[in-house]
């Protein structure tokens, strides 16, 4: 889905699609040099990361396994609930394993401090988190992310596999959401 698809329900284009590949082919090389010669298991939150997920793993030039797991906290708003609830669990043993946790976006930080504590909880060595965006000023607890893409405005953004009430996943660049659209 390309701009002029949706232009009227944007304030804005946040990112284009490639400022948002370059910055995943840098996140991937950093990623490349501090797992060298490691078996890494990249952990994607769906439905949202999807599209990073994606990119990410075709980008790095190491090899790697992948899982998924689906936690919620949002339902149609745009605030988070702050209440986890598991909706897809994984299907790998996470015992002695590197994880990389792959977002789209932290906001608040709620849910994937929840994340991370209940995947270092099932014998993970690691856990570190890789995020295409992150919102400061939206932090309601400190999550430390060792991969961030992008800081961004406290807005509501979609696009690039970030959604409104399940839309604008497959807008190829990340766009501010007009208020009118969620207000109504």
């Amino acid at each position: 889905m390309e701009y002029q698809d949706i232009a009227d329900d944007l304030t804005s284009v946040l990112l284009t699609e490639q400022q948002i590949h370059e910055k995943i082919a840098e996140l991937s090389r950093r990623i490349e040099a501090d797992y060298a010669g490691e078996r890494l298991l990249l952990v994607g939150v769906l439905r949202g990361a999807v599209m990073v997920m994606a990119d990410l793993a075709r980008e790095l030039k190491l090899p790697i396994e992948m899982d998924w797991m689906a936690v919620s906290s949002y339902g149609s708003g745009t605030q988070s609930s702050g209440v986890v609830r598991i909706l897809k669990d994984l299907d790998s043993d996470l015992q002695g394993r590197k994880v990389l946790i792959v977002e789209d976006i932290i906001d608040s930080g709620l849910t994937l401090s929840w994340l991370r504590a209940n995947l270092e909880s099932r014998g993970a060595a690691s856990v570190e988190i890789c995020a295409l965006l992150r919102k400061p000023d939206a932090a309601k607890v400190a999550v430390d992310v060792r991969y961030i893409g992008f800081e961004i405005p406290n807005a509501f953004v979609v696009g690039y596999g970030l959604d409104y009430a399940e839309k604008y996943r497959n807008f190829r660049d990340i766009g501010v959401l007009a208020p009118h659209v969620y207000e109504s």
